[in-house]
């Protein structure tokens, strides 16, 4: 089986020109969760607060090849299907465990085609910043939703961020 691990980008500052002291700290965390996993690369938005948090979590996952992947920059997937169906096929069913460091829609729109949900679905899941999805990816069978928004790698203080306030627990 392989695993596709999907990150969104921690904590942005208002701007979103890179990270709040808060989401340098949630991709630190990040990095240490997912350091004993065996991620084969990491592929990261070219926007600049998915740049900085893959820069940071890379650090906990030394010799893993970092690449940027414009196929997950911050785009309305029911805008742009061709990029969206790019996007998927480019990094759904990975050969080897790989990690994608990008933004709430696209994670939203990665699990809405593993569990094969009409495309209007997508837009009702919300992920935390540096929340983390993971799919599995088995021959000849569909996909399957392995974890998903899971936050137990950060203490509570740091957790929903990304959430509007309303709704944060």
């Amino acid at each position: 089986m392989s695993r596709l691990w999907i990150a969104r980008h921690a904590e942005a500052v208002a701007d979103e020109s890179g990270l709040t002291e808060t989401g340098r700290r949630q991709a630190v965390l990040l990095g240490e969760r997912l350091a004993a996993v065996p991620i084969t690369r990491i592929s990261h938005s070219p926007q600049p607060r998915a740049v900085e948090t893959a820069r940071i979590v890379a650090l906990a996952l030394p010799g893993v090849p970092v690449r940027v992947a414009p196929e997950l920059d911050d785009a309305d997937p029911s805008q742009d299907p061709d990029g969206a169906a790019a996007m998927v096929a480019r990094f759904g069913r990975p050969p080897a465990d790989e990690l994608v460091i990008t933004h709430n829609f696209q994670v939203a729109w990665f699990v809405r085609d593993a569990l094969d949900a009409p495309p209007e679905r997508w837009a009702g899941l919300n992920q935390c910043n540096a929340g983390l999805t993971v799919l599995g990816y088995r021959a000849g069978r569909p996909p399957s939703m392995m974890v998903f928004n899971d936050v137990s790698h950060l203490p509570p203080e740091l957790r929903w961020t990304g959430f509007p306030a309303g709704i944060r627990p």
